[in-house]
């Protein structure tokens, strides 16, 4: 695909979106299932069933999927689609390339023994590899683009507001 291609997929949906707000509102939805035996939760991807279980410094065997691990991949997901999608816009050398992300967690405060310790990735990093002979002022043109319409990096660079809410039985 071209800059010209991706243009004409999206000038449709970007004049429909100038046209009408509302039309580019759109809930994504996941869902999980709890039933079954283990500390387990099987979510339903558009792809795939995928079984997520405690990782390893939990207790864990490393056999079902960790959902740290699932965010930091879908961090790589966007991130990737994103540069891949800025590159293409702005006719942007690219040859093939990398991406990867890691992330600090300290498990004391998963597991409750630190009262001090969060909960959660203390820091992020993303990391790409790019295949391309562009100039550094051009990276850094299409660096600060992804970084910008990745939606992924943006949710964790700015949480939602998020809401937990519980329901018993038949109101689920």
């Amino acid at each position: 695909m071209d800059a010209n291609d991706l243009r004409a997929l999206q000038a449709p949906l970007k004049e429909k979106y100038k046209a009408e707000a509302k039309a580019a509102f759109v809930t994504l939805k996941a869902s999980g299932d709890l039933s079954g035996e283990g500390l387990a939760c099987k979510v339903s991807t558009s792809r795939a069933l995928i079984e997520a279980g405690l990782h390893p410094a939990t207790g864990g065997t490393g056999l079902q999927a960790c959902s740290g691990d699932m965010l930091l991949e879908a961090l790589v997901a966007c991130s990737g689609v994103t540069l891949k999608a800025v590159a293409t816009a702005l006719d942007f050398r690219l040859r093939g390339g990398a991406v990867r992300a890691e992330g600090d967690l300290d498990f004391r405060g998963t597991l409750g023994i630190a009262k001090d310790a969060p909960v959660g990735f203390t820091n992020i990093r993303l990391f790409f590899e790019l295949d391309t002979d562009e100039p550094q002022e051009r990276i850094d043109a299409l660096t600060k683009l992804t970084e910008r319409y990745c939606v992924v990096f943006q949710t964790l660079a700015h949480p939602p507001k998020l809401v937990l809410a519980v329901a018993r039985g038949a109101e689920a």
